[in-house]
């Protein structure tokens, strides 16, 4: 199987693409399950969850109070922005999901790494290749770490558009579709990707600023 753990839909602050636009993007793109995770939002995630359960696993990107983002993965309850790291992790515990770290050292939404030590007991898996970083050593600097934890890894394209989804995914043997099932299947799984063209981040801008005239 062929699992792309990071993308985004309109519900998203900096995206404007229709939710089922985004299932088949992924289904075109090879892949047979993805991970929705919009920032600070799992409404369209639970909406494409109940119309394609097999194919979705339900996410949050939530940008916690020291800016840095922290997704949750098997959720059923949002975790409102702002939260303390700490408390966004075990949060996503409570409702039985799985404490997935997105872009650990990305400068900004990643915070240069500067938030591991604080919630790295708390850490179930990492991103290991994230399509929309361009300098390939953030990717390896978290492979490095979640090595150095015995962390399974993971992979996203981060899509803000239809056309980057699939860009990275995990390639892993089918297991069942529960949190525990998901780590077991990363921790013998593989990671692949290969990055987005810079103008990506055009289209996120543009996103931002047609949402905020559209209000």
């Amino acid at each position: 199987m062929r699992i792309d753990m990071h993308l985004h839909t309109r519900r998203s602050f900096d995206c404007l693409t229709d939710p089922h636009a985004v299932v088949q993007a992924a289904r075109n793109a090879g892949m047979d399950r993805i991970c929705v995770t919009d920032h600070n939002e799992i409404e369209a995630a639970v909406s494409l969850k109940a119309a394609y359960p097999a194919f979705i696993i339900v996410g949050e990107e939530v940008k916690t109070a020291e800016g840095v983002d922290i997704i949750g993965l098997y959720l059923h309850e949002r975790i409102p922005k702002g939260t303390p790291a700490r408390d966004t992790c075990m949060w996503i515990h409570e409702q039985g999901g799985v404490v997935y770290v997105p872009h650990p050292f990305a400068p900004g939404k990643g915070g240069d790494g500067f938030i591991l030590p604080v919630v790295e007991d708390l850490v179930d898996a990492v991103e290991g290749f994230n399509a929309r970083l361009h300098h390939q050593s953030l990717n390896d600097r978290a492979v490095e770490w979640a090595a150095a934890r015995h962390l399974p890894l993971g992979a996203g394209s981060d899509a803000h558009t239809p056309g980057e989804v699939g860009r990275a995914y995990v390639d892993v043997q089918p297991f069942v579709d529960s949190p525990e099932g998901l780590l077991g299947a990363l921790r013998r799984g593989s990671i692949s990707g290969r990055s987005s063209s810079r103008f990506v981040h055009v289209a996120s801008t543009y996103a931002k600023v047609h949402k905020i005239f559209a209000r």
